[in-house]
């Protein structure tokens, strides 16, 4: 019989087979790359600039998802019971107490952010507030503790940082082959060329795709963990299957924080245009029967 325990280990060691599998994705291309262009430096440059670039928008991660979100801080006396819901579990998990925004939306939805635990944010939108109990309010915020608590927050940043190297290296290829980079004038240098830009083209796909699977693993450990969390997991449950039956996208839905929210922000409409492959969430109904067979020992 399948626990809270053993699908948060599973999901866990699924999670970092991807990550080793996008390293060596990584390194390959790097080293496919600089071989084809006789640049053998191309590899360490590209991960520093790429480094550089996305450890600045790490840094400032929190402000810039609450401004794109429209986030406003969330006043005790106004959302009295999204504040203690918060606090106590906050406290029940171990956690610092994070800070608490509000997004005046009709949409219901939430999200947390921030680079660390001492850091993190967790926001909810109106249209949430409105339609869930308190047991299934206590599921989403347990949620959104959860990706604090297992360090979510990094681990994106780190799949961030390699999908924009890898896009950064394709894109770099691709420019060095039109002005005449690389040794072309042998059938050798023409194979390897030709190999080159059909990587170069398809490794920007294969890395996002990967990034999206990361992403799913990644709401299926929070709801496992949130589960566990609150002893309860027809709570979130619960509070899934209300998010999902409105339909209802975000004002603000953004393809680069979509990945964020606890339920694809553009609603149903944006669920039938996006193939499973390509989305940043996994199925709700899956998600929703893997917590009803749950137990909590």
């Amino acid at each position: 019989m399948a626990t809270l325990y053993t699908h948060q280990t599973a999901n866990v060691a699924k999670t970092w087979a991807l990550m080793t599998g996008f390293l060596v994705l990584v390194i390959g291309l790097g080293w496919f790359f600089g071989l084809s262009l006789d640049m053998p430096w191309l590899l360490p440059v590209a991960i520093v600039i790429s480094l550089v670039m996305n450890v600045a928008s790490y840094w400032w991660s929190d402000k810039i998802v609450l401004k794109l979100a429209g986030a406003h801080p969330a006043e005790k006396s106004q959302y009295y019971d999204l504040y203690t819901v918060t606090e106590n579990l906050a406290i029940t998990a171990g956690l610092p107490m994070p800070k608490v925004y509000v997004i005046e939306d009709i949409a219901p939805n939430a999200f947390a952010t921030g680079r660390d635990k001492e850091h993190a944010v967790v926001a909810v939108t109106t249209g949430l507030l409105k339609i869930l109990d308190r047991n299934e309010l206590e599921g989403v915020v347990a949620h959104e503790l959860s990706h604090i608590g297992n360090r979510d927050m990094l681990l994106s940043t780190v799949i961030v940082v390699l999908v924009g190297f890898v896009a950064l290296l394709s894109d770099f290829f691709i420019r060095s082959t039109w002005f005449g980079g690389g040794d072309r004038d042998n059938k050798a240098g023409a194979i390897l060329m030709i190999i080159g830009v059909v990587l170069a083209i398809l490794s920007p796909i294969v890395a996002s795709i990967i990034q999206l699977s990361i992403s799913r693993r990644r709401e299926f450990l929070a709801d496992s963990t949130a589960a566990l969390l609150t002893r309860y997991p027809e709570g979130l449950a619960s509070a899934l299957e209300k998010i999902s039956s409105t339909g209802q996208p975000l004002k603000n839905a953004r393809n680069a924080t979509a990945h964020l929210y606890i339920a694809n922000p553009f609603g149903a409409e944006g669920r039938q245009k996006l193939n499973n492959l390509f989305s940043t969430h996994p199925p709700v109904g899956e998600r929703i029967s893997i917590l009803r067979e749950m137990q909590v020992e």
